[in-house]
């Protein structure tokens, strides 16, 4: 038989069609989501990540477990993607997202079988995602202060012991206040609050400090260390002579030429110098590199110097101190030197740290452990911590934890859906069935029968209202509430509409084309089949 032109056309190129599609796709995102699903809650077990080195990371934050993970379907891929962007926008929830997205292309898949079209599928789920966003501002309520400090806690459930969760909320929420009138995005946190691990002490000794410190030593070990204020300026390049960019031979007659060449250079240095100290600086913070002979002519100057700095950094300082960042030396002038409250060099731990204050708005989280392993996770939760405590400062509004949203949410639309007409019914009820995922996975985690504790849930919210949740640490059904069991609307907003987006773009594939190179098409005979 002569071979259509299309097969022809597409001779090197693996196809998969129609149901098969969505059949590959939704067993990439249900593995991907199996990867995370012993994480959520606070009974959640932690991964052992162990990377092409040998380095070992063990964590129970999902977005983690995901980045670090290879793999190479698209799905999956875009699955990572919607994690990460959960993390990115509210700091929390990346679990829960995961988990959503692969509940809803699940129940689409079983949907599609019984003869639902995609399409009807989208329609009915972004139905029901626009009625579960009018419901979760419904049941919100504002947070008091105390619901502030319960629900960041809320978000290192299982990450960490309970006492260290409480330190690292206090720190968290004590950045966060100082930080609450501050312009900026959605990074703001990240950029003002700069993380320092430090070895020594443990993980409860950690602190913020308002203030930078940072791990850097003096160019020249003479000068003065401590000072209680003075001028700054910063240099967003080096500060040296600028070397010639081509090749050159010069001839040397006398042996006077040589050293004439570096008096010159020397010159122009001092000039740089000279121009600082006209200005009353005393604190000098290059990004790049400091020239040899200019650290005589500082030490003269009263100039204490710094060098090699992480960009970040020196915008954080610039912050801190007002100081503009100067490309060049010579290009300074007055108005752009910062001023300083206090500065501090000291010897931590075998290496030289130092302190810079100033009446800005930024601060160094200073995070111990007693491994390198142990502070590495305090970093990733206080991470977490700040983010949602900053956020939720900004938005104060909570909801139930515990599954208590989500068992709400699933008999609302449930009932909701009757009101519509067509099988958008159907994709509406696919939904509520996704979202109960959430409270099962809570109590598979405890150790508890996960259908026992749906049935109970919902029986307890038609009886005592929808903010009853599971106590996953006693099995207990109770008012969240109460017990200061919340989850911030913001990350559940999020992961609604993270979830809900990411199932869509997967259903509205109905052709993958792999090409044919390694590694090769993945099988798939061991997981759902298409019929």
């Amino acid at each position: 038989m002569v071979e259509s032109e299309q097969d022809v056309a597409l001779q090197d190129t693996d196809r998969i069609e129609g149901r098969s599609a969505l059949v590959n796709n939704t067993n990439a995102a249900i593995a991907l989501a199996g990867a995370v699903r012993s994480t959520l809650g606070p009974r959640g077990s932690d991964k052992m990540l162990v990377d092409e080195n040998g380095e070992i990371v063990v964590t129970n934050d999902g977005v983690t477990v995901l980045e670090t993970a290879k793999v190479e379907h698209p799905t999956a891929n875009l699955l990572i993607a919607t994690s990460s962007a959960q993390d990115r926008i509210a700091r929390d929830g990346t679990t829960t997202s995961v988990l959503l997205t692969a509940e809803l292309l699940r129940n689409a898949l079983e949907l599609s079988r019984i003869g639902v079209h995609p399409t009807i599928i989208m329609n009915g789920y972004r139905i029901a995602a626009e009625e579960s966003l009018c419901q979760l501002e419904e049941i919100s309520r504002d947070a008091s202060d105390d619901d502030l400090i319960t629900t960041t806690a809320t978000t290192m459930a299982g990450k960490i012991d309970t006492v260290l969760a409480k330190k690292m909320t206090v720190l968290a929420l004590e950045a966060a206040r100082a930080l609450e009138n501050e312009e900026g995005g959605d990074d703001l946190e990240r950029i003002r609050v700069k993380r320092l691990q430090m070895a020594g002490g443990g993980a409860a000794e950690s602190e913020i400090i308002h203030g930078l410190m940072l791990k850097k030593q003096r160019l020249d070990s003479t000068t003065e260390s401590h000072s209680d204020g003075g001028k700054i300026a910063i240099i967003d390049g080096g500060f040296e002579n600028r070397e010639l960019e081509f090749d050159a031979q010069i001839e040397i007659r006398n042996t006077g030429v040589l050293s004439g060449f570096q008096e010159r250079k020397r010159v122009k240095l001092a000039e740089q110098v000279a121009g600082l100290s006209s200005l009353g600086i005393d604190l000098l913070c290059v990004r790049d590199g400091i020239a040899d002979e200019a650290a005589p002519l500082l030490k003269a100057a009263g100039i204490t110097a710094y060098r090699r700095f992480e960009r970040e950094d020196l915008e954080r300082l610039s912050i801190l101190t007002g100081a503009k960042m100067v490309r060049d030396a010579n290009r300074m002038s007055a108005g752009d030197e910062g001023t300083y409250t206090k500065r501090a060099a000291d010897k931590i731990d075998d290496a030289w740290h130092v302190r810079i204050d100033g009446e800005g708005c930024a601060m160094t989280a200073l995070l111990r452990g007693t491994t390198s392993t142990m502070r590495a996770e305090v970093s990733r939760t206080f991470d977490d911590a700040l983010g949602v405590a900053f956020r939720l400062v900004r938005e104060p509004k909570v909801l139930p934890g515990g599954g208590g949203t989500q068992i709400h949410l699933a008999r609302h639309l449930r009932s909701y859906a009757t009101t519509q007409k067509g099988r958008e019914q159907l994709a509406i009820e696919g939904f509520a069935d996704a979202l109960e995922v959430i409270p099962r996975v809570l109590a598979e985690n405890a150790g508890l029968d996960p259908i026992d504790e749906i049935l109970a849930l919902s029986a307890a919210q038609v009886e005592h209202g929808s903010w009853h949740g599971l106590d996953a640490m006693s099995g207990e059904k109770a008012d969240m509430g109460e017990l200061g069991i919340h989850d911030p609307l913001f990350v559940a907003r999020q992961a609604f509409i993270g979830a809900t987006e990411a199932a869509i773009t997967v259903l509205r594939i109905d052709d993958v084309l792999w090409a044919n190179v390694e590694p090769s098409t993945p099988d798939w005979s061991n997981q759902i089949d298409e019929d």
